[in-house]
């Protein structure tokens, strides 16, 4: 596999170590020993150092720095090309659920800023999972199987922190109403006012994936993040988990995460002009000083099948939350539809009883 491949080896019994995400260490399933991460050796005869991202000299293809501590697997049936530690054994890949085979060489990708760890552990989805479709009667039985989540693999997934400040002027269109009595009539008076509103906004961690084979509305609804909790990228946080690589860059992903900061600078500062009902009429708010950091964030993928359709879900693996589609079945449909139909005839019957 190459010297350059690092090896978190137990202390104790040598054994391969995995992160507990709910320990929030090391964790050795042979001896059943935890570590914290800088209490473990790396088994390397030498570390080069690694740069970490940098948009200005990524844009200018000046960074050459790669992430040596990963082995590369490629998946048989969609191509995606995902990272782990050299003590992880992936076997699915969590975009398609088909098998992934490692590949013959060592391959660094990019070294990330930062990563949030997984603090919600693999077992705990069954759980998660269930109370998030707790009390949906259309969704069909056993969608959700527990054998399925059992074969689910974390996944960091590759983010753009983007930091910048919005600042400009809006022209507003507002009006204040008033209603009063007039004789016989009932009057209602309009003001007209022309509004122009400044002020500056300035923004950190607002993130965009950086997956196109991930949905950005499935990603966009993860969040919120807790981004106090982002430490610095060390590869043992993939041990027994796996990590995307980046498709899109920062430049193909920047608009996205301006259209989102222009959109709550412009909130703001039209809250200032609630008294008016502000429409807006001219939108000068602008982007400066832009900067970005290449992060991972922990989520984890369910992929499932229904009536020939897929499903993808995705689990926060920092909070917990759940997103995703939910499949009507047509059986539950109709019994819920006649439930109902029955209950309300009961109700009518009823009512028409003590009406008599």
């Amino acid at each position: 596999m190459g010297s350059n491949v690092k090896e978190y080896k137990c202390p104790a019994c040598s054994s391969a170590l995995a992160w507990d995400a709910g320990l929030g260490k090391l964790h050795c399933a042979s001896c059943g020993n935890d570590f914290e991460l800088d209490a473990v050796e790396l088994l390397t005869e030498a570390e080069e150092a690694q740069q970490e991202f940098d948009w200005s000299a990524y844009k200018e293809g000046l960074t050459g720095e790669t992430l040596d501590d990963t082995v590369t697997y490629t998946c048989r049936s969609c191509g995606a090309v995902i990272e782990t530690s050299a003590t992880t054994s992936a076997t699915r890949c969590p975009y398609c659920d088909n098998e992934v085979v490692l590949t013959d060489r060592v391959e660094g990708g990019l070294k990330p800023n930062g990563v949030i760890p997984f603090k919600i552990r693999s077992e705990d989805l069954p759980g998660i999972v269930k109370d998030f479709y707790k009390g949906k009667r259309l969704l069909p039985r056993n969608f959700f199987q527990d054998s399925k989540l059992r074969e689910i693999q974390g996944l960091y997934v590759p983010f753009w922190l983007f930091d910048g400040a919005m600042d400009g002027t809006m022209i507003l269109n507002g009006s204040v109403s008033r209603s009063y009595v007039e004789g016989q009539y009932d009057v209602v008076e309009t003001q007209h006012y022309l509004l122009e509103r400044s002020g500056d906004v300035q923004f950190t961690h607002v993130p965009v994936d950086g997956s196109t084979k991930l949905s950005d509305d499935l990603m966009d609804s993860l969040e919120p993040y807790d981004f106090s909790e982002l430490r610095p990228f060390d590869g043992a946080y993939l041990a027994g988990f796996v990590a995307d690589r980046f498709d899109s860059d920062p430049d193909a992903e920047l608009p996205r995460a301006q259209e989102r900061m222009t959109n709550t600078a412009s909130a703001l500062i039209m809250n200032t002009a609630a008294g008016f009902a502000p429409q807006v009429r001219s939108n000068g708010m602008a982007l400066h000083n832009a900067a970005v950091k290449y992060v991972l964030l922990p989520v984890y993928l369910i992929n499932c099948e229904y009536n020939g359709q897929k499903y993808q879900y995705a689990v926060n693996g920092q909070t917990g939350k759940v997103v995703g589609e939910l499949p009507i079945s047509k059986s539950q449909k109709w019994k819920w539809f006649f439930g109902v139909a029955a209950a309300v005839c009961a109700v009518v019957t009823a009512l028409g009883l003590f009406l008599q």
